[in-house]
């Protein structure tokens, strides 16, 4: 800012006949010996299934039922189920309900971390849990969504300083809660209901002062006169000090400008934080801030002049302009007065 800016089996052939020199009827028994060789053979080396068939000289084996049979394994009980769901969602609905009744500040930072590692815990336990089979698809959602809601709790907590948007505003916008809605809706129609509530949320703000509107005002009675213009996409509030003090922080809305008269002689350090919302009880906006201040001071003087007195008057533009001739520097939250 400025001023003025990733197979074939073997087969056994059947002996061929011989022929002997015998007499006719010889020959013919053994011919029919032969034929029936012949035809007896090849039915007692193959089976209808391919395996070998009886012994000789013993009874005939069959070969199917010989394979041991596959054994199903037995569907869990959605009792067990159940128990283990409500098991696993307990200890974070209880931490769940502190979050909703802590108020702001040390107790709901730490109420968000004890919920967040008890979401990722639940996930565990779910991902290890016995579970029917038309569980499931439900069981592995759920797990995958306490764990975002787990990243969501702690992202939430953020670091309690000035500009710091709300847990519960936070939330609203998360979608790891939504994730967990729908997991549980998704169980519960499949008849493995549990119990876990949400904390409660609320809408973002847009909280604004009237433009000019002092956030704060000490004594003036002098003559000087500050002119602020507010160029920025975001409100402002321009703060004076002096000896450590706070003279006034007066309210700037964006595009537009203000004044403030009856400025005290003596030199002054200009601050300025821009942002939205304005939280009253922190005096500072709680998203997209800035804090910085003009390098340079700002004097304001009243000098008597013949005829008549003469005194200060002096314009700021936060926003950079071609031409400027302040240029300014970064505050860090912690020492931007209030």
């Amino acid at each position: 800012m400025t001023a003025e800016r990733p197979t074939g089996s073997d087969r056994t052939s059947p002996p061929k006949s011989t022929s002997l020199s015998t007499p006719s009827r010889t020959r013919r028994r053994t011919a029919a010996l032969g034929a029936a060789l012949a035809l007896t053979l090849p039915l007692a080396a193959c089976s209808s299934d391919g395996a070998s068939g009886a012994r000789a000289g013993g009874g005939s084996t069959s070969a199917a039922g010989s394979a041991p049979s596959a054994s199903r394994t037995p569907t869990v009980d959605p009792d067990a189920y159940r128990h283990a769901l409500t098991g696993a969602l307990r200890p974070l609905d209880s931490a769940l309900r502190t979050v909703d009744g802590a108020r702001e500040g040390g107790a709901l930072s730490r109420a968000l971390d004890t919920a967040a590692t008890r979401a990722e815990t639940a996930a565990d336990a779910l991902q290890t849990a016995a579970t029917p089979d038309n569980a499931l698809s439900g069981n592995s959602e759920l797990a995958t969504a306490l764990r975002a809601l787990g990243q969501d709790l702690r992202s939430a907590r953020g670091t309690g300083g000035r500009c710091a948007t709300s847990p519960r505003v936070e939330l609203d916008t998360a979608h790891g809660p939504e994730s967990v809605k729908e997991a549980v809706r998704a169980l519960k129609a499949l008849g493995y209901g549990a119990t876990l509530r949400l904390p409660r949320t609320e809408r973002a703000k847009h909280r604004r002062l009237a433009n000019g509107a002092f956030v704060r005002d000490g004594s003036r009675g002098g003559l000087g006169r500050l002119t602020v213009n507010n160029g920025t996409a975001s409100d402002a509030v321009v703060t004076l000090t002096r000896g450590g003090g706070t003279a006034f922080s007066v309210y700037v809305r964006k595009g537009s400008k203000a004044t403030v008269r009856s400025v005290n002689s003596g030199v002054y350090t200009v601050y300025f934080t821009t942002g939205q919302d304005w939280n009253g009880a922190k005096n500072s906006f709680t998203r997209g801030c800035s804090f910085e201040k003009f390098d340079d001071k700002a004097n304001f003087r009243t000098v008597q002049v013949s005829g008549g007195t003469q005194y200060t008057v002096l314009t700021f533009t936060l926003n950079k302009v071609i031409g400027g001739n302040a240029s300014t520097s970064t505050v860090p939250p912690g020492e931007f007065p209030s």
